[in-house]
C-alpha cells in the first residue's frame, strides 16, 4: 500500500514531537495542518493516525481509536487557550465572541465554562482571530488558541482582560483538561503497517522530550518567545502523558458537551491495541 499519511498539528505544544519526527522519523509522511484541518481530514480517510482536537474523537468515535500513551493535557493553567475580552468574563451577557476556527475543543470548553460558570450565552462568531487586533470592534471578546494565545498570555494586550480556559475548567470542575488526543482510523489499526508507525511515533516522542532543549533552540529563530517561555511550557504547563486521571477529566468534559448538544452523545474510550 501506499506510505500511511501521519497528522500532525504543529503547534508548540507538540514542539517535542515535531523535533523528534524531524530527527528520528524521517521516512514517515507527515501531513501538517491545524486541528481543524486535520480533523477534517482523518474524518474523510485522507489520512491514517493524527492528533486531533478531543472533542472530536467523541464526533468521530465510530471509525477511530485513541493511541494509548500519549495526548496533551494540562492540570490547570494552559497558557496556550485563551478568552481575550474588552469587560470582564461574567459580563459578556449578549455579546458577541468570536471563536477561532483552528480548534474545536477550544470552543466547546468556552461554551461550557459560560454556561456552566457564568450562566451566559453570548452570541458566538467563528472567523480568523489576529494577534495585532484581538478584539475587533464589531465584538467584545476573542478566542486563542496554540503560539498566538500562548504570546497574548505571556504578552498581555493593555486595556484587556485575558481569562486561561485551563485555569477556568479547574475552576468548575477540580480537574485537569485533555485538550488533544492521537487516534488511529479503525480500517488502518487491523493492518499490519499500524504497529511500526505507532511505535515511530513514540519514539520520536520520546526522543523530543529527551531533548526538550535542543527542540527548543530549533525554533527561537522563528518564534517571538525566549528559551526560559517555552521551557516553562513544555512539561511545565503542558503535560503529554494520557494517564488514567486524565481519561477521567475527559470523559466529564464529554459529558458536559453531550449536555449542551455540542456532541451527539457521550463517546465509550475505545483503544488502539498495542
Amino acid at each position: 500500500m501506499n506510505s500511511p499519511k501521519i497528522g500532525h498539528i504543529s503547534f508548540l505544544n507538540v514542539l517535542p514531537l515535531n523535533f523528534g519526527y524531524k530527527n528520528t522519523a524521517q521516512d514517515l509522511n507527515i501531513v501538517y495542518g491545524v486541528p481543524t484541518f486535520l480533523n477534517n481530514e482523518l474524518r474523510v480517510g485522507k489520512i491514517e493516525i493524527s492528533n486531533i482536537s478531543s472533542i472530536e474523537y467523541a464526533r468521530q468515535a465510530e471509525n477511530l481509536l485513541i493511541l494509548p500513551k500519549i495526548c496533551v493535557r494540562a492540570d490547570s493553567d494552559v497558557t496556550s487557550i485563551v478568552l481575550v475580552s474588552r469587560k470582564p468574563i461574567e459580563t459578556l451577557k449578549n455579546d458577541k465572541i468570536v471563536l477561532t476556527s483552528k480548534s474545536a475543543t477550544a470552543q466547546c470548553l468556552l461554551k461550557i465554562i459560560l454556561h456552566e460558570s457564568y450562566h451566559l450565552t453570548p452570541n458566538y462568531e467563528t472567523r480568523a482571530v489576529k494577534v495585532e487586533n484581538p478584539v475587533e470592534k464589531d465584538a467584545n471578546a476573542a478566542l486563542f488558541i496554540g503560539d498566538d494565545a500562548l504570546f497574548i498570555y505571556l504578552h498581555p494586550p493593555k486595556n484587556f482582560y485575558v481569562y486561561d480556559l485551563g485555569r477556568e475548567w479547574h475552576k468548575l470542575t477540580g480537574r485537569q483538561m485533555v485538550y488533544a488526543l492521537w487516534t488511529v482510523r479503525k480500517n488502518f489499526a487491523e493492518t499490519q503497517d499500524f504497529q511500526p508507525v505507532y511505535q515511530k511515533i513514540l519514539r520520536a516522542f520520546q526522543f523530543g522530550i529527551e531533548n526538550k532543549a535542543a527542540a527548543i533552540k530549533s525554533v527561537l529563530s522563528t518564534k517571538n518567545f525566549t528559551f526560559d517561555e517555552l521551557n516553562n511550557y513544555l512539561g511545565g504547563a503542558i503535560k503529554w502523558n494520557l494517564t488514567a486521571e486524565a481519561l477521567d477529566a475527559l470523559k466529564i468534559y464529554y459529558q458536559k458537551a453531550a449536555a449542551l448538544n455540542l456532541i451527539d452523545k457521550v463517546p465509550d474510550l475505545q483503544f488502539a491495541k498495542t
